[in-house]
C-alpha cells in the first residue's frame, strides 16, 4: 500500500507470501544476499579511488570527498523515485532495474579515465542510483522473512555478506588500482580503474539476469498496526523512526568517513609511513572486522537485546576513536581498524529497530531510512574540511561525536523488544 503522505517514499510494506512455513525463505535470504555482498564491494572501492583520484588531481581533502557526496547523496536523491519504482515494478525486477543502472554506472568510469575528474563524480553517482534502488527493496524484503523478533539476527547476517564483499574490495582495488599507479603519469593511473569497472559492470548484468529468472517468493502488503500510543498520521509519527533515521545517517557517515580517510592516515609518518598500495590491505581489515562481527550478531541477538548490544559497541567505538585521535604508532593504527568490529551491528540493528511495529507504514520507514544513508555523503565532507584545517588524525573527533548519539539510540529503544 502506498503511503498517504505526499512525496513519502512510496515502497509497499512487504510481507512474505507463504512465510516460512513452505520452505521459501531460506532460498530467498541466499539470493538477496549476493545483493549485498556485490554492493558492498563495490561501495569499499571507494576508498582505494578516493586517494587514488586525490593523488592524480591534486586534490584537498575536502575536494577529494565530493567522490562520497555524490555516492552517497544519491541515496537522498533517487530513494524517493526508487521506492515509486518498487511500488510499481515489484521487488524483484526493481532488483533488476538497480542492477542494471549499477551496471551502466560501472561502464561509465571507462570514459571518465579520459575526461577527468567531473566525469568520475557521475559515474559514482549513477551506480550509487542503482545501488540505492537495490537498498530500498532489499532491507525491507530481510526484515519480513521471519519474525518480528530475529530480524535484527537476519539483517546481521545478509549485512555480514554485504562486510565480505567490503573486505575484499579494499585489497582487490589496492592491486589492480593502486599498485599499478604512479609510473607512467597521471593520465596512465586514471586509465587503471577501466579494467576492474568494466569487470564489475560485467558481473552486475550477468547478476542481473540471474535474478530476472530466479523463482522468488512473492511479497504482499499488510496491514499490520502501528505502535500503540503513538501518532498514526504517518511513520515520520513515530519517534523511534526519526531518532533512528538520525542514527541511519550518523552511523553511515561514520563508517563512511573512516573508511576513506585511513588510507591517508596509515600514510602519516607518525603513525604507519604506509604507502597507498600497501594501506589499502590495512582497509580490509577494517571491513572485515565488520564482517566478523556480523556473523556474530547474527548468534548473539537471537538472545541479547539488540538496544543494549548496540549501545554497547558504539561505547567501544568512541573509546577506539579517541584513541587513534590521541595515540600514534601502532595504537592509532589499530585502534582505528578495530572500529570496523563495533560497526559490524550497527547499520542492520538500528534499522531494523526503527522499522518495529511501523505496520502499514513500514514502506515509508523504510525509504525514509534509506535516504538517511545520505550521512555517507555529508560526514565524510564535512571531516574533510576539518582534515585540511586541523590535520587527518583531530579530524576523526568527528566520527566519535556521530558515535555518542548512536550509543543514546541504542540505551533508549534497549527493551523494545522486550513485550516479544
Amino acid at each position: 500500500m502506498a503511503s498517504t503522505v505526499p512525496n513519502a517514499t512510496p515502497t509497499a510494506p512487504p510481507a512474505a507470501a507463504g512465510g516460512a512455513q513452505n520452505g521459501t525463505n531460506t532460498g530467498a535470504l541466499v539470493i538477496v544476499t549476493l545483493l549485498f555482498f556485490m554492493w558492498g564491494l563495490i561501495t569499499s572501492l571507494n576508498d582505494v579511488l578516493i586517494p587514488h583520484l586525490k593523488a592524480i588531481y591534486t586534490l584537498s581533502y575536502f575536494q577529494a570527498m565530493l567522490v562520497q557526496l555524490c555516492f552517497f547523496g544519491a541515496y537522498f536523491i533517487v530513494s524517493l523515485p526508487a521506492g515509486a519504482l518498487i511500488r510499481r515494478i515489484g521487488y524483484q525486477k526493481g532488483a533488476v532495474a538497480g542492477l542494471l543502472i549499477a551496471a551502466g554506472g560501472c561502464v561509465l568510469f571507462y570514459p571518465a579515465s579520459f575526461g577527468g575528474y567531473g566525469l568520475f563524480l557521475l559515474a559514482f553517482f549513477v551506480l550509487a542510483s542503482g545501488i540505492t534502488v537495490l537498498q530500498v527493496a532489499a532491507n525491507p524484503y530481510v526484515t519480513v522473512l521471519g519474525l518480528p523478533r530475529t530480524a535484527s539476527s537476519r539483517l546481521n547476517l545478509t549485512q555480514a555478506f554485504n562486510s565480505l564483499g567490503t573486505t575484499i574490495g579494499p585489497s582487490v582495488g589496492g592491486m589492480l588500482i593502486l599498485s599499478a599507479a604512479g609510473v607512467a603519469g597521471a593520465a596512465a593511473d586514471a586509465a587503471t580503474v577501466r579494467g576492474p569497472y568494466l569487470a564489475l559492470a560485467g558481473a552486475l548484468a550477468l547478476l542481473a539476469v540471474l535474478f530476472f529468472v530466479a523463482k522468488l517468493p512473492q511479497i504482499a502488503d499488510t496491514e499490520d498496526v502501528s505502535l500503540a500510543g503513538e501518532g498514526h498520521g504517518s511513520a515520520w509519527a513515530h519517534r523511534h523512526l526519526v531518532l533512528g533515521a538520525i542514527g541511519i545517517f550518523l552511523y553511515v557517515g561514520a563508517e563512511v568517513s573512516i573508511g576513506s580517510f585511513l588510507i591517508n592516515f596509515l600514510g602519516e609518518s607518525h603513525i604507519a609511513g604506509l604507502a597507498h598500495a600497501e594501506a589499502a590491505h590495512y582497509v580490509s581489515i577494517y571491513w572485515g572486522g565488520a564482517m566478523v562481527g556480523r556473523f556474530i550478531g547474527f548468534v548473539v541477538m537471537r538472545v541479547a537485546s539488540p538496544g543494549k548490544t548496540l549501545a554497547v559497541n558504539s561505547l567501544v567505538a568512541i573509546g577506539l576513536v579517541l584513541a587513534a585521535t590521541f595515540g600514534k604508532g601502532s595504537v592509532a593504527m589499530w585502534a582505528i581498524l578495530a572500529v570496523g568490529l563495533c560497526n559490524s551491528i550497527m547499520f542492520p540493528t538500528i534499522f531494523s529497530m526503527a522499522l518495529h511495529g511501523l505496520g502499514k507504514y513500514t514502506g515509508q520507514g523504510s525509504g525514509i531510512l534509506c535516504m538517511a544513508i545520505v550521512g555517507g555523503a555529508l560526514v565524510p565532507f564535512a571531516q574533510g574540511a576539518l582534515a585540511d584545517a586541523i590535520g587527518v588524525q583531530a579530524s576523526f573527533m568527528l566520527p566519535a561525536a556521530c558515535y555518542a548519539f548512536i550509543l543514546y539510540f541504542g540505551a533508549k529503544y534497549s527493551s523494545m523488544y522486550a513485550a516479544q
